[in-house]
C-alpha cells in the first residue's frame, strides 16, 4: 500500500503518516519525490484499514499496490532510481554506461593492464570474476580473494569502479570489502540467503535474470534486496535459455522496455552471455542501446583465444574500442551520450 501525500504536505503530517502506520504494525517507508512525497507501507497482509490513512492531513490518496513486488514497482516509486558511484558514474540516468572486462580475473598484469586499455575507450565500471560459479567443477575457479585485490589495485591505478560476483551469503562481506557493486549471477538470482545478505550490506547490488527466469521472477528476486532496506539496485538482462543452439541464450531485448515500464531500477543488458559468440556481441550491443538499456556489461580479454573462462564471447579490445564509436553514434540519435570518466593525468 502506498500513501501519497499532497505537494503540500508539511514534515509534520508526513510524520503523523509514519507514526500512524507503525500504530497499526506495520512498517513505514518515506518515498520523496520530485514533486511530493509518498509514504509505503511494508507488511501489508491484505487488511489494512485505509481509512484511517485516508482522513490524515496532506494525505492525497492510498493506493493499493496490484504488483506482489511492491518497492520494486513504479506504482511504488515513479521516478527512476539513480545508483551512484564514488568515481562519479551515475546509472538510471541520461547517460549510457559501459561496465567491461575480462570474464575472469587471471593474474595481476592482465586486469591492470586491460583496464588502463578500457580506460582510455571510455569504460566507467570494470568487470571482472574473482569467484567463479561454474557448470563444471574442473573448470577454472576463480583466484578468489587474490583476485579482488588485483581487482583494486586496478581501480588504483585507472579509476575505474569495480564489479564482481559474490557466490554466497557468507562471500558478501569480502567482496564488499573490494568493490563498488557486489554482482549476483544468474546462477544466484533467487538464492534468498545470499540477496538478503546483500541487502542488509548496504552496498550497489547488480542482479542478473536467472537463466529460465520470468520477468515477474527477476523483480521479486529484486524485492528481496530491497525489502532489507538495499534502494541501490541495478538488474541486468542477461540472456535466457532456448530451444535453439545457434547462441548461448536468447538475449530477450523486449525485457527492457518491459522492465522500465513495470520498475523505477535502472536495467542494463549482457550480450557477451546473452549470445555467447564474439560476433554477436556488438550487434546485440547496439540493439540493447536502441532499447532503452541503462547500459552494457561486456567481456574484453586482451587474448580472448588464451583466456581461462569465456573466451569465446570476449571481445578483442580493437572490437570493443569500435563498438564504442558504434553505440555513440546509436546514443547521439536517442539524445543520449556514454558516460566518461575526466581524462586521466599525465604521469
Amino acid at each position: 500500500m502506498l500513501v501519497v501525500m499532497k505537494q503540500s504536505a508539511t514534515d509534520d503530517e508526513i510524520g503523523r503518516v509514519v507514526d500512524t502506520i507503525e500504530t497499526m504494525g506495520y512498517e513505514a517507508r518515506p518515498i520523496p519525490g520530485r514533486q511530493r512525497t509518498a509514504v509505503g507501507l511494508v507488511g501489508n497482509d491484505g487488511r489494512v484499514d485505509s481509512a484511517r490513512l485516508e482522513g490524515l492531513p496532506g494525505v492525497l490518496e492510498v493506493i493499493a499496490v496490484s504488483h506482489p513486488y511492491k518497492q520494486v514497482s513504479r506504482e511504488w516509486k515513479a521516478d527512476d532510481t539513480i545508483v551512484t558511484l564514488d568515481n562519479g558514474t551515475r546509472i538510471g540516468g541520461a547517460e549510457i554506461v559501459i561496465m567491461a572486462g575480462p570474464c575472469a580475473v587471471e593474474s595481476e598484469e592482465q586486469i591492470v593492464g586491460v583496464a588502463h586499455t578500457l580506460r582510455r575507450m571510455g569504460a566507467t565500471i570494470l568487470r571482472g570474476g574473482a569467484f567463479k560459479p561454474r557448470t563444471s567443477p574442473y573448470s577454472f575457479q576463480g583466484l578468489g580473494e587474490e583476485g579482488l585485490r588485483y581487482l583494486a589495485r586496478a581501480r588504483e591505478e585507472t579509476g575505474l569502479a569495480i564489479i564482481t560476483e559474490a557466490i554466497d551469503a557468507e562471500g558478501v562481506e569480502v567482496v564488499g570489502e573490494y568493490a563498488d557493486i557486489i554482482q549476483i549471477g544468474a546462477r544466484n538470482m533467487q538464492n534468498y540467503p545470499l540477496l538478503r545478505r546483500a541487502g542488509r550490506y548496504g552496498k550497489p547490488v547488480m542482479l542478473k535474470r536467472g537463466m529460465s527466469a520470468t520477468i515477474k521472477e527477476l523483480l521479486l528476486a529484486a524485492e528481496y534486496l530491497l525489502a532489507e532496506g538495499n534502494s541501490r539496485v541495478i538488474l541486468c538482462e542477461r540472456g535466457v535459455r532456448s530451444f535453439d543452439t545457434h547462441t548461448r541464450n536468447l538475449l530477450d531485448l523486449t525485457a527492457i522496455p518491459v522492465v522500465q515500464s513495470l520498475s523505477h531500477l535502472p536495467i542494463i543488458a549482457d550480450p557477451s552471455h546473452g549470445t555467447g559468440l564474439r560476433s554477436k556481441v556488438t550487434p546485440m550491443a547496439r540493439a540493447a542501446v536502441a532499447a532503452g538499456a541503462d547500459g552494457l556489461m561486456i567481456e574484453v580479454h586482451p587474448e580472448p583465444d588464451h583466456a581461462l573462462s569465456d573466451g569465446a564471447q570476449s571481445l578483442y579490445p580493437e572490437q570493443f574500442e569500435e563498438l564504442m564509436r558504434q553505440i555513440a553514434v546509436i546514443g547521439q540519435a536517442l539524445d543520449r551520450k556514454i558516460l566518461s570518466l575526466p581524462a586521466m593525468a599525465s604521469p
